[in-house]
């Protein structure tokens, strides 16, 4: 028996609501699949009964010219997006994407990078056609700085033909302390009041806030619920107070059902901001919604 057995909601969430949320960070940490067998498996879960829900294949920038190499010229289109952590310089960025947008079978989503203030320094020109470009904030005070300046960067559309999103890091690092439910909360509200679409990183392997063994060490993990039923609250004018106690929330029963009361026009309002996150083991949350009949039975 699985610790969600018996926390079933009574109907399915709605669709919408789970819609391409989840890339495909197989290659990431602590996954950390080799480039081939990431893409083998992908384009297995984008053939699968799951497909509607996962998102694009993340791929580091530094892997481009690898690949290329494994995307032969008649295959089927393979969706990336294109991944730098924060402090890798821009002329990668800028190189990969060249070298993707030369591929006719590589269809580059979205180009995510670290916000600095000097990020404008990218070639934007690179940009074009691209959908999105995602930067990762940091914490603290330049966290305000950052979120204030992507807001006004997407309201104005003089940045970038496609749309700005901020990304925030929901899980530890050697360099990133775990967030909890307060700073997380705070980050939710802020990128909300704004109006800012973001995405989230790291961290969410689960749907249900709660503490995991991750290769012998237990961690705290939030939960991919906990988030929806937070930005769902934030979208209706919940403060950050109010929104930690959902993000500290334990209990499937309760979670599973609040995201099956979700209306199409909620599922709307939430996914215009929380746009995706990225997961290096896609069919663990899959299964887990599954288990709690919010989607189709896998």
């Amino acid at each position: 028996m699985t610790p969600l057995s018996g926390a079933a909601a009574s109907s399915p969430a709605e669709p919408a609501l789970f819609a391409a949320l989840i890339d495909d960070a197989a290659v990431f940490p602590p996954g950390l699949a080799p480039l081939p067998d990431a893409v083998r498996e992908h384009r297995a879960h984008r053939a699968s009964r799951y497909a509607a829900l996962i998102g694009p294949l993340l791929v580091p920038a530094s892997d481009a010219a690898a690949l290329v190499e494994l995307v032969p010229q008649a295959a089927e289109p393979l969706r990336v997006g294109l991944i730098a952590r924060p402090g890798t310089p821009l002329h990668t960025v800028t190189d990969a994407l060249h070298l993707l947008r030369e591929h006719p079978q590589v269809q580059v989503s979205a180009v995510e990078v670290g916000w600095t203030p000097e990020w404008r320094d990218l070639d934007l020109g690179v940009l074009e056609q691209v959908p999105a470009l995602v930067l990762e904030v940091p914490r603290g005070t330049d966290q305000v700085r950052a979120l204030d300046d992507l807001a006004e960067a997407g309201a104005s559309g003089t940045a970038v033909s496609g749309s700005v999103l901020a990304k925030f890091r929901t899980g530890a690092t050697p360099a990133w302390a775990w967030p909890d439910e307060e700073e997380l909360a705070a980050f939710l509200h802020a990128a909300t009041a704004r109006r800012l679409p973001f995405k989230l990183t790291g961290g969410l392997h689960h749907v249900v806030r709660g503490t995991y063994t991750v290769k012998d060490h237990a961690e705290e993990q939030h939960g991919l619920l906990n988030v929806l039923c937070a930005v769902a609250g934030a979208v209706d004018g919940l403060h950050p107070e109010s929104l930690a106690p959902l993000l500290a929330a334990r209990d499937p029963e309760p979670l599973a059902r609040e995201v099956a009361a979700l209306t199409a026009a909620d599922a709307e309002r939430v996914r215009a901001l929380f746009t995706a996150y990225g997961c290096c083991g896609v069919t663990d949350p899959v299964t887990e919604l599954s288990e709690l009949n919010l989607v189709e039975e896998m």
